[in-house]
């Protein structure tokens, strides 16, 4: 038997890749009426000081993670799936992680890029690659 999913996390880059695992997360919950979290991670850029213009930056950056955040959740929301969206700043892979262990993740639905087969070594370093092999529960790479 299938198990039912109940809680769904979708971790985005905000990369055209990424509308491919959206359209299979919002079937899988649909099906599952599960629930949705959209996670987005701002990671921030080492520096011994962070001054008024790197501030200014990393604002930006976050009015734009909130939009398209808010954007991509609109779909769930008007379809009736339980959606929510959360923005985070650290490393991915540990923020990902940390997500699913403070929330009760029971499934991560997210994009992956197609191996080079003649290099196959560097996708190893792929956020996607890490969450997979770190994350307590079952992962969905969506290519």
């Amino acid at each position: 038997m299938i198990p039912r999913f109940r809680h769904i996390l979708v971790p985005l880059s905000f990369s055209p890749k990424n509308e491919a695992a959206l359209e299979i997360a919002f079937e899988i919950a649909e099906v599952n009426a599960a629930r949705v979290t959209l996670l987005h991670v701002i990671e921030r850029i080492d520096a011994a000081a962070e001054d008024d213009e790197t501030a200014a930056f990393y604002q930006r950056l976050q009015q734009r993670a909130d939009s398209e955040l808010e954007s991509r959740s609109q779909r769930f929301a008007e379809a009736g799936v339980d959606v929510e969206y959360k923005l985070r700043w650290g490393k991915p892979v540990a923020e990902i992680v940390r997500y699913v262990d403070e929330r009760d993740v029971d499934l991560i639905i997210m994009s992956s890029h197609t191996i080079d087969a003649s290099e196959p070594v560097k996708s190893l370093a792929s956020v996607s690659y890490q969450s997979s092999i770190l994350a307590p529960c079952p992962v969905l790479l969506v290519k």
